[in-house]
């Protein structure tokens, strides 16, 4: 497996090549204004997977969003490269000096005494580059897009403000604010005036925000969680009364509530996960008798998986999926035919195909059985392959 800084200069060189003369006619044509879309549906991306982690689901997704979001940013690069305004190398070197500079307790002389004083440092060494830059330390409050949602904004502008002091000094004073906001709000409703309606119930979103940020809650997320809790839910009353053969739009709200709460039942009768699944499946280590033929035969299959071949030691023939890595050594025989069958996931039927036909050409002892979506075939260890959509 190469090294990050390998493995982003290949990205960088992927990205130049596709801008260049001859390259993607697509990639070609994109812009600043044409790729903000897909930057905003990326990261909402890496959120998505992010929330399933939580959940208890797999990592391997994750990493496959943050490379999308990655490839984002170095094609942004790419853009400001080809007008000589800067390069992704640029971008790493401003962050990289950026983070050694406001974490001095790590990379200087100074101490930090918890997580508290390091927010402190950050905004006071933030105020003085800024003023280095500008001539003024500018505000505490900046930084924060205007375009982010609403709840994540109030968040981090109050998160911002208390770095200097200006916060509530306990959670009693918090909870009482937002106490005084609902009720403000409640006579707002009493007075039938739509704008100061609006007006008090910003106050109490921006409270509940606050709230959240004290007791370490984000709003925000704990917003988007209670949504995907509403959406099972629903979902579950639908098909439900579908179940039930009720014609759409006619159940009783009654009938709906009696459905929401059966969904409420289950879903507390799950109890929710208490480790995370870290520790996936991430290479399959192999003893061959012949490691030679071995590794002809997977030199020459691996690009048709779509397979990498990584850089291995003399006793070693290694070769990587992206979320598999397979290990052949030498030294000792391969399992008795029958004793194992690996399988491997395939992306569409006509991967399967393809593979078909290049081993029906180059390794027609090889293959065995084949079928829409599936096949089988044994490498030169006699090892048992299948290759095979979901589906298959």
């Amino acid at each position: 497996m190469g090294t990050p800084g390998a493995e982003l200069e290949r990205l960088v060189e992927i990205m130049r090549r596709l801008r260049a003369e001859g390259g993607c006619p697509w990639d070609r044509e994109q812009d600043l204004r044409s790729l903000r879309p897909y930057l905003v549906e990326e990261a909402f991306e890496v959120l998505d997977e992010m929330d399933r982690v939580a959940q208890g689901g797999p990592w391997q997704p994750l990493c496959e969003e943050l490379g999308d979001l990655l490839f984002q940013i170095v094609f942004h690069a790419q853009l400001a490269s080809e007008l000589s305004e800067f390069s992704m190398a640029d971008v790493s070197k401003a962050i990289a000096d950026k983070i050694v500079s406001r974490h001095p307790h790590v990379f200087g002389e100074k101490r930090a005494d918890g997580a508290e004083q390091v927010l402190a440092n950050w905004a006071k060494l933030k105020a003085e580059e800024k003023k280095r830059k500008t001539g003024s330390e500018g505000s505490v409050l900046d930084g924060v897009p205007t375009a982010a949602p609403a709840l994540l904004r109030a968040e981090r502008l109050t998160e911002k403000a208390s770095r200097i002091g200006f916060d509530w000094p306990d959670l009693a004073g918090v909870r009482g604010k937002l106490d005084e906001e609902l009720g403000e709000l409640d006579e707002a409703i009493a007075s039938g005036d739509r704008d100061a309606i609006e007006h008090e119930l910003g106050d109490v979103l921006f409270s509940l925000a606050n709230l959240a940020r004290f007791i370490k809650a984000p709003a925000e997320d704990a917003l988007r969680m209670a949504i995907r809790r509403f959406t099972t839910r629903f979902q579950h009353i639908e098909g439900a009364l579908r179940a039930e053969g009720v014609p759409f739009g006619e159940a009783t709200l009654e009938h709906m509530e009696r459905h929401w709460q059966a969904a409420k039942t289950r879903e507390k009768a799950l109890p929710p996960p208490t480790t995370l699944p870290r520790a996936p499946l991430s290479t399959v280590r192999l003893r061959v008798p012949d490691l030679a033929a071995q590794r002809a035969f997977w030199d020459a299959l691996a690009p048709v998986l779509g397979w990498a071949s990584p850089r291995s030691p003399p006793d070693h023939a290694s070769y990587e999926s992206g979320s598999l890595r397979l290990d052949f050594l030498a030294g000792a025989a391969a399992a008795p035919s029958g004793a194992l069958v690996l399988i491997l996931e395939a992306p569409s039927r006509r991967a399967v195909e393809r593979l078909g036909t290049w081993l029906q050409t180059h390794q027609p002892g090889a293959l065995g059985e084949q079928s829409p979506g599936r096949l089988t075939f044994r490498d030169p260890a006699g090892l048992a392959w299948e290759y095979a959509t979901p589906a298959g």
